[in-house]
């Protein structure tokens, strides 16, 4: 009896989503509630799981075609073996060529990463990898591709021996030689790349991903509508790093994570909110819808893009706990197994592109937010103080916001506020 699988639900208001990748080809074997595809959707990937136990029988739709909800996508033929379902895989093959047709089948124990570029986002990532009857994670895939290491002979350390990527990063360290030469040639089926008529000129064209299509659409839409304007300001972050290297270790110690600087900014921005409420509101067609909350939107990037997780109700929230949620939406980003209802919403946004060197910025506003906070690195500086040049640990602070809501004196005045509350962290601690 054959089964479909379809589109699951993919949450509040969304409708579609690309088929990114198959995990599993016609006339292999799954098991239920193994992952055959992969989804993505304007915000992250999903993936599709056997509803049963059999033989995949066919693809009905290829990879990067766009996908309703509720759509067949695969049939499974239930209680099929792979061996089985050989006969008609060359049949479904014939019908497409006769020469295709006559390739001998690979044999179906040995495991394999087949290296076939995405039909959208990253153009590095793996289609398919298996190590004993496994199906690797999106993850794991393009880490095997990366280093050139062979899964079947990793160890996994995940859930149910599983590998991580983890265990391929390990594993490429300890294995250099291997990783060398079991590194994938390019595919064949591979997009065309176009080769000019200059030696070594090479381009090649990619589809965007959906999740790339949106965030374009998004912050060209904030542009066009907002009046968009950002002031800056700096800060000596000297008492914050002497706090955090005075007091790391005990508080990695007590709650298991380490502590940065992102939760004394979230937690000094809750304050700054609370004071200067219009830069936590937003417009709603003639209205301004105020919050009594701080959903704040942490900009995280991922392997596909930038994502925006949300820390609901940061307000009451201590600095552990903040970090910890940070630190877990850092790591399900790079998985791809971060949830779409985590992304929704927010009242306003930090984006630190100082992690990856920023000396200053002027971050794009997240709609229907208001304004967004940008920080850059930190580096040392001259300053005055006290009438004597001193070297001071410095970092540029960049607020971007919407002047249709926010004068320019509420803006000055939110970034005044938390470069007060940063440069002395005991104002965190009494509320002022």
């Amino acid at each position: 009896m054959a089964t479909d699988v379809i589109v699951p639900t993919l949450g509040e208001s969304i409708t579609e989503a690309t088929l990114g990748q198959w995990l599993k080809q016609p006339g292999e074997a799954v098991r239920a509630d193994e992952p055959i595809a992969s989804l993505e959707t304007d915000k992250v990937a999903v993936e599709v799981n056997a509803p049963a136990a059999g033989v995949l029988a066919e693809h009905v739709v290829s990879e990067g075609d766009t996908v309703q909800v509720g759509a067949v996508i695969a049939r499974i033929q239930e209680g099929a073996s792979a061996a089985t379902a050989a006969t008609p895989a060359v049949e479904d093959r014939t019908a497409v060529g006769k020469a295709e047709a006559a390739a001998p089948p690979e044999p179906a124990a040995a495991p394999v990463v087949q290296s076939t570029p995405a039909a959208y986002g990253n153009h590095d990532e793996a289609e398919e990898g298996g190590t004993g009857g496994q199906t690797l994670s999106p993850s794991v895939r393009r880490a095997v591709l990366e280093h050139g290491v062979d899964p079947s002979k990793i160890k996994g350390t995940g859930k149910d021996g599983r590998l991580t990527k983890d265990d391929v990063i390990e594993a490429a360290k300890t294995q250099p030689a291997v990783a060398k030469a079991a590194a994938p040639a390019p595919s064949v089926s591979a997009p065309a790349a176009a080769v000019s008529s200059g030696e070594g000129r090479k381009e090649e064209r990619v589809r965007m991903s959906r999740l790339r299509l949106t965030v374009a659409k998004r912050l060209k839409e904030a542009q066009n509508t907002a009046a968009m304007l950002t002031t800056f300001n700096d800060v000596d972050m000297t008492e914050v790093i002497a706090a955090r290297t005075k007091y790391k270790d005990l508080f990695e110690k007590k709650h298991g994570v380490r502590l940065g600087f992102m939760g004394f900014f979230v937690k000094a921005a809750c304050q700054a909110l609370r004071d200067i409420p219009s830069v936590n509101g937003s417009i709603e067609g003639d209205d301004i819808v105020y919050h009594d909350y701080a959903d704040i939107s942490v900009a995280v990037s991922a392997p596909n893009g930038l994502v925006v997780p949300v820390i609901r109700d940061a307000q009451d929230l201590s600095v552990a706990a903040i970090e910890k949620t940070i630190g877990d939406f850092g790591k399900r980003a790079k998985d791809g197994t971060l949830k779409m209802d985590e992304m929704k919403g927010g009242t306003f946004t930090i984006s630190n592109g100082g992690v990856f060197g920023s000396l200053m910025s002027t971050p794009i506003i997240n709609p229907p937010q208001s304004a967004v906070l940008g920080l850059h690195r930190i580096e040392e500086r001259p300053v005055v103080r006290d009438g004597q040049i001193v070297i001071r640990q410095m970092m540029y602070l960049a607020l971007s916001y919407d002047h249709r809501l926010i004068d320019g004196r509420e803006a000055v005045t939110f970034l005044v506020a938390l470069k007060n509350a940063i440069e002395d962290p005991t104002r965190l601690l009494i509320d002022l």
